[in-house]
């Protein structure tokens, strides 16, 4: 059984060293974070030089709306991938087919009436947010495109979710090229030949988006087989559909209030302008640079756990906490020690106006410095994760956003300069792992798995 998992490009988790496991399984998903990162770049680079600084704050002050609604759809997929590896660790694969149909029914459903949703809300939210006045209207078109087509975005990563379940982090990367070539390409299209705007960079990623989907089922249904999807079956199983509710709800409800107090950190930049909010948008895409390896190091390390809990191989757990922190750690000091040298020079990519650029590089100098601190705190969240344990990881965030980060941005930028409300981040990733870290010391998590594994 093992041979034929590996053969057909999944990756049996439960046996080998979890060091190389997590790496090598981590490698593509990274790859693929760069493509994804790549084409988000592309968009502000296009919208910043041939549009302006004005567009360029609209798109980056959209992402924290769109993402609120996102927010549902990714937590019922890193449900389903955290049931599906459970299930592939403890050898079930019927359950893992009615997890991927149960999966799909509860995606097509629910995609229609969620992405109305979001496009009645734009405006009001964008008021919410105090977005300038020069800003809204461009603001307000790319959230209404981008919410028309978000099921793209959905299908995606349903089907990423499936397969980085069942240990493949390989096949995911190919859709995301794919992907991001066509965003690229379309955006000159739209933007540069056509002279679209903001617009045109939306209706680009939503065709790249929903282009990669609609492949990805393609690709799965003749390299898997064994894993039919079909977005019109509508095979529902309750028993299925509750787990993944267990686990994706209420790890939803935690990334929408990350995005409700993203929303509030972003009305507070907001309240410095047009240069200040396009300086943050911009070192943001830079700082996600240095998220990446963190994000995939725990993301394999959220399926290997799975794998692993499944098996009841609770020892292995361990060495691949370990590990993955090394990795992570080790990761973002190298990357700041690295990037931040270059700060001014990478914040030119996207603008030539001097105020951007300092309010840019302000920004890096007071958070790269310091991203060890989340690695710390994101590892031990994802582990837990992949044992079935989120209630814990939503309380890490919650504290570290609401009671920490939020509050120390507002305090900082009252007392100090306004480009020090940012020392927030270390506050909040501090109180996170505060949070976290000691429960995991108590190993309660163990006793959170889906599967009937029998426990230590």
């Amino acid at each position: 059984m093992k041979q034929s998992k590996e053969r057909n490009g999944m990756t049996d988790m439960t046996t080998g060293s979890p060091a190389k496991l997590i790496l090598s399984f981590a490698v593509p998903l990274l790859i693929g974070n760069l493509f994804q990162q790549l084409y988000n770049m592309v968009d502000s680079v296009i919208v910043g030089r041939f549009v302006g600084k004005t567009a360029l704050a609209a798109v980056g002050a959209s992402f924290p709306v769109i993402f609120l609604l996102f927010s549902l759809f990714l937590g019922v997929g890193i449900a389903a991938m955290i049931l599906i590896s459970q299930y592939y660790g403890a050898g079930d694969t019927k359950s893992v087919q009615d997890t991927v149909d149960t999966l799909y029914t509860m995606f097509i459903t629910a995609a229609v009436p969620i992405a109305v949703a979001g496009i009645l809300i734009s405006k009001p939210i964008i008021r919410l947010m105090a977005v300038p006045a020069d800003t809204f209207d461009q603001c307000w078109i790319y959230m209404v495109i981008i919410f028309g087509g978000m099921i793209g975005s959905f299908g995606y990563n349903a089907n990423a979710g499936i397969l980085q379940g069942l240990g493949d982090s390989r096949t995911p990367l190919l859709f995301l090229i794919i992907s991001s070539m066509l965003n690229v390409v379309l955006d000159l299209v739209f933007v540069v030949v056509f002279h679209w705007g903001v617009a045109g960079v939306a209706i680009a990623t939503v065709i790249a988006q929903i282009f990669s989907w609609v492949f990805g089922i393609f690709y799965i249904n003749k390299k898997y087989p064994q894993i039919h999807i079909d977005p019109l079956k509508f095979r529902f199983k309750k028993e299925l559909a509750g787990k993944i509710l267990k686990l994706g709800l209420p790890t939803a409800a935690e990334q929408a209030m990350f995005s409700c107090g993203i929303m509030a950190l972003q009305r507070l930049i907001n309240g410095y302008g047009s240069a200040f909010m396009a300086a943050f948008n911009s070192a943001g895409k830079l700082d996600t640079f240095m998220f990446m390896p963190i994000q995939s190091f725990a993301t394999a390390a959220t399926t290997f756990v799975g794998q692993n809990i499944g098996a009841n191989r609770y020892d292995r757990v361990h060495r691949g906490t370990r590990d993955t922190l090394l990795l992570c750690c080790g990761t973002s000091v190298a990357l700041a020690v690295l990037l931040l040298p270059v700060g001014r020079l990478c914040m030119r990519l996207f603008t030539t106006d001097a105020a951007v650029i300092e309010f840019g590089y302000g920004y890096l100098v007071r958070v790269l410095p310091f991203y060890w601190l989340q690695a710390i705190m994101f590892v031990f969240n994802s582990i837990m994760r992949g044992a079935g344990e989120v209630r814990v990881p939503i309380l890490s965030t919650v504290c570290g956003l609401w009671i920490a980060r939020l509050p120390a941005a507002y305090l900082l930028a009252h007392y100090c300069q306004p480009v020090d409300l940012y020392f927030c981040y270390a506050i909040g990733w501090t109180l996170g792992i505060l949070v976290s870290v000691p429960y995991y010391l108590t190993g309660r998590w163990k006793n959170k798995s889906l599967v009937g594994a029998k426990k230590e």
